[in-house]
């Protein structure tokens, strides 16, 4: 993607400089989105990396410095860190300043960070669906979000203005966009991201429960399915955690449906229902081929 477009922001601060946000500053930076790109992380360290690495123009853990002349701050800490960060930083946000965030779940930022936000400040909460099983500022990489869709949420009454702006962001960042009610994308995302993301932590989970020799077999002889956990269950275990502990009731609820449907599977396998199994398969290769046709696999 080249840049065509005057940039959107004067100034855009990126408050967390994990895989997302050292991303999407990289983005910013390499698509002339922003005339400068600051950040914060309470890590020292990562700060300094940061700017080792080239991708922002100045970095430190003093939140009140980085977001004061920001006209767009994004948050990308975990979602139980939101509601500590918004608080930290709203006396230093300017008038007109947009706010918005990256996390999975959207109903507890919209709780958690709007009552801290003065007046005249926007909040535009989005969520990238994209990321790796990787963290840190090394992680991150320009083009994470190519093709990628990314899912706002405004609330009733949000500027369509900042909304409009937030949008251009993620396109010019190769996103797809997609508007979305909040609690309606937490529901869509208990199913396609924190159900499977809780079910590869349980897998793996068990397989460390295994006595030794068998654990090691396990893992010398792991095939492509146990591989694809691995990889999911080696997520950021901070920012997962917070996820379900802010999406519970729709976590919960998906998680009935899928325990039902096992259970399901389990008497067909037991009576030795082989149609059963046929149909429930064939159905589900449909599904992964629809995901392939999207390119989204």
């Amino acid at each position: 993607m080249t840049n065509v477009s005057a940039p959107l922001f004067d100034r855009v601060a990126i408050i967390g400089i994990g895989l997302i946000g050292s991303s999407l500053a990289r983005a910013i930076r390499e698509y002339g989105l922003a005339r400068s790109v600051v950040g914060s992380d309470r890590s020292e360290a990562v700060c300094a990396k940061a700017l080792e690495l080239g991708f922002l123009d100045a970095a430190t853990p003093d939140l009140g410095e980085m977001v004061g002349a920001a006209d767009l701050v994004v948050l990308c800490v975990p979602v139980g860190a939101c509601a500590e960060v918004a608080e930290r930083m709203a006396p230093h946000l300017k008038p007109g300043a947009i706010v918005s965030d990256v996390g999975s779940v959207k109903m507890a930022v919209l709780r958690d960070v709007s009552p801290h936000l003065p007046e005249g400040v926007h909040i535009v909460p989005g969520h990238p669906v994209a990321g790796t099983e990787h963290s840190g500022p090394e992680a991150g990489f320009a083009t994470l979000f190519q093709g990628r869709w990314c899912i706002l949420t405004p609330p009733p009454g949000a500027s369509e203005a900042a909304v409009d702006k937030v949008a251009e962001l993620w396109r010019r960042c190769g996103s797809r966009l997609e508007i979305m009610e909040p609690a309606h994308h937490d529901r869509v995302l208990a199913i396609t991201s924190h159900l499977p993301h809780l079910i590869a932590y349980t897998i793996v989970g068990t397989a460390s429960d295994l006595e030794e020799d068998t654990k090691s077999e396990v893992i010398k002889f792991s095939a492509g399915g146990f591989r694809d956990f691995t990889r999911i269950a080696a997520s950021d275990p901070v920012m997962w955690r917070d996820v379900f502990l802010n999406n519970r009731e729709a976590v919960l609820e998906i998680l009935q449906r899928f325990t039902e449907d096992l259970t399901a599977l389990q008497r067909a396998i037991r009576w030795g229902e082989g149609d059963t199994l046929q149909e429930t398969f064939t159905k589900t290769r449909a599904i992964r081929r629809g995901i392939i046709d999207a390119k989204q696999a």
